[in-house]
């Protein structure tokens, strides 16, 4: 598939507007997708799934619930302590997609995910690529001044910043703060260390609330950027398939809602998705900008994304910026979160491939009106393209050359499989 054939897809994809989580539009689409990956000589299926869609609003509840244990802790330190603890526990396990406390007290509705499994199933190494559907909504915090500000601030500071990582840690400041006040302490100093935390929970309400009553974008970056990719990767590898590894496609519905997409897809496959021998190939936003690997990530706290999958990547960097340097890559750790977290939760190697301008922090019109099928450069699309194929095929070789070094330092046990055939 060339650029031409890689841009259908995503004007495509925008055709199917207000693709929300959960929505008629987005499942619109995945059953288009479904249909492209069939036409390609793919077996497909799409798995229905159950997601909760008002991440504005869940969001925003656990800023109220931290806000009114701040409120509360003044007359009742006690209940306020408690109601902060609540609060920074579920928000750190739902950030993490990994328990849902407070998510479940909001409606469910059904997506999905399209699952196109491989045609080797025998082969010693699984590579999945996968991509999300669902477009986000947009919001004031996205406008290009607040972005391009907080981009600034964030490459600043000795450490990762993230909008979600100011609200969870804000939380978490409080519950210590609230414990002092619970065990009888109060002071001018106590109420000094509660005051910053209880503020920016506070404007993060208004803005979290604002999210959810917004518009939702045409989502051609993000994400329709990536599934084109990842169509193109697989009519690439079904012309010339990997030697060594069976090749997955996986399109996930609910990413935008905290990754529900791919944590259902990893529960409900978790037989077949060793963690030995499985990779995750995750491509989000490669509409814009030079190529960056994820080497680290994660809306609370920095999840390690270190494998054998980014020192490959490492790898094509280093040996392409001392060539042609047709990618640009380099590696990325942010705080921010992909489907490739979940992966790598389940202990699966994992990373992502994003495309990202000089000095930004966040792909090019993210969460934006302007996220439109005119503003993707092909060429970018051509660099992820590039980059991912030749990170699967580097995969392929190193793990035919395990596969044979294992084979030669153990002849015993293949010799005796082989006279139990017989």
């Amino acid at each position: 598939m060339d650029a031409d054939g890689r841009m259908e897809i995503i004007r495509e994809l925008c055709s199917f507007e207000r693709r929300l989580t959960g929505t008629d539009a987005e499942r619109r689409a995945a059953d288009r997708m479904a249909e492209r990956l069939g036409e390609s000589g793919r077996r497909v299926e799409v798995e229905p799934i159950h997601v909760h869609p008002q991440v504005g609003l869940i969001s925003a509840a656990h800023c109220a619930l931290g806000l009114a244990g701040s409120l509360v802790a003044i007359e009742l330190p006690v209940l306020g302590f408690a109601l902060s603890l609540l609060a920074t526990t579920s928000m750190y396990l739902d950030l993490n997609a990994r328990l849902y406390l407070i998510r479940r007290l909001f409606f469910r509705r059904a997506s999905q995910n399209v699952v196109s499994r491989g045609k080797r199933a025998e082969a010693p190494a699984r590579v999945v690529i996968t991509a999300h559907l669902d477009a986000a909504r947009t919001g004031a915090v996205y406008s290009p001044v607040t972005t391009r500000l907080f981009a600034r601030v964030a490459n600043a500071v000795p450490f990762v910043l993230s909008p979600s990582r100011m609200l969870f840690w804000s939380l978490a400041i409080l519950v210590p703060v609230l414990a002092i006040r619970a065990a009888g302490v109060d002071s001018d100093l106590i109420s000094l260390f509660q005051l910053p935390p209880t503020l920016v929970l506070l404007v993060a309400l208004f803005a979290l609330v604002d999210i959810a009553l917004s518009d939702v974008v045409p989502g051609a970056n993000d994400n329709a950027s990536g599934v084109a990719v990842a169509l193109s990767l697989a009519d690439e590898l079904e012309a010339e398939q990997p030697s060594q590894l069976d090749v997955w496609v996986v399109l996930t519905g609910g990413e935008e809602c905290l990754m529900q997409g791919m944590r259902s897809f990893i529960r409900s496959h978790k037989r077949q998705l060793d963690g030995s021998s499985t990779y995750v190939l995750n491509l989000d936003s490669v509409g814009t900008g030079k190529v960056r690997f994820a080497i680290g990530e994660g809306p609370a706290v920095t999840y390690a994304l270190d494998s054998r999958l980014t020192e490959l990547c490492a790898a094509i960097a280093e040996a392409d910026a001392e060539g042609a340097d047709r990618f640009g890559a380099s590696p990325l750790r942010h705080g921010f979160a992909t489907d490739a977290l979940q992966a790598r939760l389940a202990r699966i190697p994992a990373t992502t491939i994003t495309c990202l301008e000089r000095g930004a922090l966040l792909p090019a019109n993210h969460h934006a009106a302007g996220d439109v099928p005119g503003a993707i450069d092909p060429a970018a699309l051509d660099r992820a393209h590039g980059f991912a194929l030749e990170l699967i095929r580097r995969l392929d070789d190193d793990v035919g050359r395990r596969a044979g070094g294992e084979r030669k330092t153990s002849p015993r046990p293949r010799a005796r499989v082989a006279a139990s055939e017989r």
